[in-house]
């Protein structure tokens, strides 16, 4: 495993796009931090989102898993392109050449994917904990480490939204066109759910049914958490709207995104030892 990751890092460091992707990323995450401790004092405009309890624990877990959740994109162009280097560059071939199997080389691309996930996940984690500790109005220890399940969500959530990256690029060979086509397939499930879901209005059905699809179970991993603030939660009590959701992580679909990803690494390692290179 070290061998096959230290083969993949090597790679990465000799490219400076994935390296430029990769430090947008974490630059973007510590911006959006920054972004929500400033006070703007714009005219009429005032408002200060750290003190709308957004870093209070264990809220703090849930958001910003669900923000840098959002940011997923930029690392996926990195594994992507991963694998489309490798036939552009001809450098797959050389690596079967010089005795890499197939097998091994799929594995070095999905712990690069785990890699990726985790560090990102440690990341989130640190941040979350510095900010919390800065601004949170509890840290007790038995409420800091609450809803750590959260971070769990978010480690399944990259590496099943990377296999699938993975995946596409191992069969399309383009990184332009693989991207391309997970935000054709994006649409495409988006646009029927909402078809589903019009259609059988007032119903679950939609949802029942789309829970099992790739997109929409990587959606349910974390729920959106905006609107457990108590602060949209007293104004939606002040219009007598309803606005509670079940935003607890659940084992099955936890076991449903581990499923894709598990289907995901397995179709690109039967695609690539069928095809001939």
């Amino acid at each position: 495993m070290l061998r096959l990751l230290k083969i993949e890092f090597d790679k990465l460091r000799y490219n400076k796009a994935s390296r430029i992707l990769i430090l947008t990323y974490f630059i973007l995450l510590v911006l959006i931090a920054l972004f929500a401790v400033i006070k703007f004092d714009i005219g009429p405009v005032k408002f200060h989102l750290a003190e709308m309890g957004i870093f209070n624990f264990p809220y703090i877990w849930h958001f910003n898993t669900f923000v840098a959740g959002l940011l997923k994109f930029f690392l996926l162009l990195v594994i992507v392109s991963m694998v489309s280097n490798e036939y552009s560059n001809k450098t797959l071939k050389q690596n079967l050449i010089d005795g890499l199997s197939k097998k091994e080389f799929i594995l070095s691309k999905f712990y690069m994917v785990l890699a990726f996930s985790l560090i990102s996940t440690t990341f989130v984690f640190v941040v979350s904990l510095a900010l919390g500790y800065i601004y949170s109005s509890y840290t007790e220890f038995s409420i800091v480490f609450t809803d750590l399940e959260y971070l769990l969500a978010f480690f399944v959530k990259l590496v099943g939204f990377f296999s699938f990256g993975l995946f596409l690029g191992v069969l399309i060979k383009r990184s332009a066109f693989a991207v391309a086509t997970m935000v054709v397939l994006f649409l495409a499930e988006f646009i029927s759910w909402s078809i589903v879901s019009a259609y059988n209005r007032g119903t679950d059905l939609a949802d029942s049914i789309y829970q099992y699809m790739p997109f929409k179970s990587l959606w349910n991993l974390i729920d959106e958490p905006v609107s457990r603030l108590s602060a949209v939660q007293t104004l939606a009590n002040q219009i007598e709207e309803d606005i509670s959701y079940d935003y607890a992580v659940h084992w099955y679909e936890i076991t449903i995104v581990l499923g894709w990803s598990a289907l995901f690494i397995f179709l690109s390692y039967q695609l690539l030892k069928k095809r001939d290179l």
